[in-house]
This record gives C-alpha cells, sequence and structure tokens, in this order.
C-alpha cells in the first residue's frame, strides 16, 4: 500500500509583495506569502496556499515542522510526494524530505 501522505521540504518567504510558488532554493520549494511572520500568520498562509495549489482541502495541509523558521517540513495527506510534486509543477525528484 502505497503512502499517502507527502512531507514537503519547503522555504518560506513571509510579507512578500504577493502569494505565490517561486520555484526550488536551495532544495526546497520557495513559497512567497504575503502575511507577515507572526503569530502563525505566515503558517496559515503557506497552508492555504498549499492545499489550493495541490486541490486538497485546508484541512489535509499542516506545517510540521520550522514553525518559527524560514525553512519547513510541511505534510499533506491524502497524496504521495510523487503526486504532490507533480501537481505542483516541481517534478517528483526535487523538495522532498526532511527540512
Amino acid at each position: 500500500m502505497p503512502d499517502t501522505t507527502a512531507r514537503i521540504s519547503i522555504w518560506v518567504t513571509p510579507g512578500a509583495s504577493s502569494d505565490g510558488i517561486a520555484g526550488l532554493r536551495d532544495g526546497a520549494l520557495h513559497i512567497r506569502v504575503s502575511a507577515p511572520a507572526r503569530n502563525g500568520q505566515a503558517n496559515a498562509a503557506v497552508e492555504a496556499l498549499l492545499a489550493q495549489a495541490l486541490k486538497v482541502p485546508k484541512s489535509a495541509v499542516r506545517v510540521i515542522r520550522g514553525h518559527s523558521s524560514r525553512r519547513k517540513l510541511v505534510e499533506v495527506k491524502g497524496l504521495t510526494s510523487h503526486e504532490a510534486m507533480v501537481r505542483l509543477g516541481q517534478g517528483p525528484q526535487t523538495a522532498v524530505g526532511p527540512a
């Protein structure tokens, strides 16, 4: 039975002028969010952005490591790591694994 929980290593730029996925940065998926890095606002924005990009419910995406860091590990329930990276247009070989 395949693993149906993807883990994606990400690099976050909070306080950006707009939200979006900016490709790869040092082996991690680079995500920009306009939300500030305080009180979990940037983490919530990252989760919402990834849920929308991956076409999964918001409840399926959560930051599991690096809550107060730019480098984070995100878990996505219901997708394999391969499926997640393909949906994000990054291919299966990048940005998957521990932060």
